[in-house]
């Protein structure tokens, strides 16, 4: 395993970091005084489009997809510290570069699975970065970390059309009125015997008669509108033609799958630029203030925090580029136990320190003055996103188990 960035990776790594100084960190502010005056606090400030132009001008643009065809064509491993350093101001960076979640993913299936016509009609536009998308898969009524227990009905009617009836909620995007397009997951044949082929995928339009975006879900008070908000949405027999079928009948769970493991690997990349943000605020502060006569930073409970830290992301960092590695050697399938490792280890340590760097600014850090309460918020949701901690570890123990048994 040789970690070492090659020549496109660092002229890469460059010129993003040049773009995160001189566009992104002075944008946040403005975002921010931007969005108080917007008609709609779903509304996208100027500052963003503004950063979207720049960034696609310069080249930094649809960074994350493999697939040459469609986007930048890089490897998981030459994506990973570029996708850290988005990660530093993860509710600006990444939409800037259009490599936010859920988008991210959603084109990933339709490159993937969509057919000539869907690619068309929602993968260009979305790579254009003209629209949003959102994907409707958790349900408030069954514990979704088991995906096998999606209760909407998509149920085929005569020969053209897909019925769709159900309750989604925590679906990220689709507060924002750029929006446009929902991949959903339900259950085309309920009572099948393989219960990982009862799901189909179907893509809905946002404004198909029966369609109703309820309410903004809140993240520990936070209505996260940088990120388009996270929905309850309702599906009131809404109808669709068959044609809008993702992939195959049954596939929606093979799918599911596909696109989560490059979702998780992305989550943790940008989770190491967001505790890196964080060390550089406690090292700010440990050096500005003083406490009982002697500056923060001479106080050993603070070095040992921020040693600890240091030491935390070296680890994590480590794990996460040899996962890539794997994924772009042996397949998202051989790298299985590290995908499921690196969801697990990284948004609970990227939490600790993050909990640290607010403890050590005192009221600042739970304030809106520094951005550590709201990256808190984000990484401690990762635990549950993408299918929580547990699942993770339930899974990884039975195939450690399997080799005894």
């Amino acid at each position: 395993m040789d970690f070492a960035f090659d020549a496109r990776t660092e002229e890469l790594r460059g010129r993003l970091l040049t773009f995160m100084d001189e566009h992104v960190y002075p944008a946040e502010a403005v975002a921010e005084e931007q969005r108080a005056r917007l008609a709609s606090p779903w509304d996208t400030p100027a500052v963003v489009g503004e950063l979207k132009a720049e960034a696609r001008r310069q080249g930094l643009w649809n960074l994350f997809l493999p697939d040459a065809e469609y986007g930048a064509g890089l490897t998981n491993l030459q994506y990973a510290p570029l996708a850290e350093i988005t990660g530093r101001s993860p509710h600006l960076a990444p939409t800037a570069l259009n490599c936010a979640a859920p988008d991210t993913g959603n084109m990933e299936v339709l490159a993937q699975f969509g057919d000539e016509r869907q690619r068309k009609q929602w993968l260009e536009p979305l790579l254009a970065g003209e629209i949003r998308s959102a994907f409707a898969m958790t349900e408030p009524e069954v514990a979704s970390s088991d995906a096998t227990n999606v209760e909407t009905r998509i149920e085929r009617e005569g020969g053209g059309e897909y019925v769709i009836t159900g309750r989604k909620w925590y679906i990220s995007g689709a507060m924002n009125p750029d929006c446009r397009i929902f991949i959903v997951m339900g259950k085309t044949d309920p009572d099948g015997a393989d219960v990982r082929r009862q799901q189909s995928m179907v893509l809905v339009p946002r404004d198909t008669p029966g369609v109703t975006v309820k309410r903004a879900m809140r993240v520990f008070g936070y209505e996260d509108h940088s990120h388009g908000g996270h929905a309850e949405v309702l599906f009131d027999h809404v109808r669709v033609p068959v044609s809008n079928l993702v992939g195959e009948e049954g596939g929606g769970f093979a799918i599911a799958q596909a696109r989560l493991g490059p979702g998780r690997i992305h989550h943790c990349m940008r989770l190491i630029g967001m505790a890196e943000r964080a060390i550089e605020l406690m090292c700010r502060r440990a050096v500005s203030r003083a406490a009982f006569g002697k500056a923060l930073a001479q106080q050993g409970v603070v070095q040992n925090w921020i040693a600890d830290a240091r030491v935390a992301v070296e680890q994590l960092r480590l794990l996460v580029l040899k996962t890539a590695w794997l994924m772009d050697t042996v397949g998202n399938r051989g790298a299985h136990t590290e995908i499921q490792a690196i969801k697990i280890a990284t948004p609970r340590t990227v939490v600790d320190i993050l909990d640290r760097a607010i403890q050590l600014h005192g009221a600042g850090g739970v304030s809106q003055d520094f951005p550590l309460a709201e990256l808190y918020a984000s990484a401690r949701t990762l635990m549950l996103a993408d299918g929580p901690d547990e699942v993770h570890q339930r899974s990884l123990a039975r195939r450690e188990l399997k080799k005894y048994l």
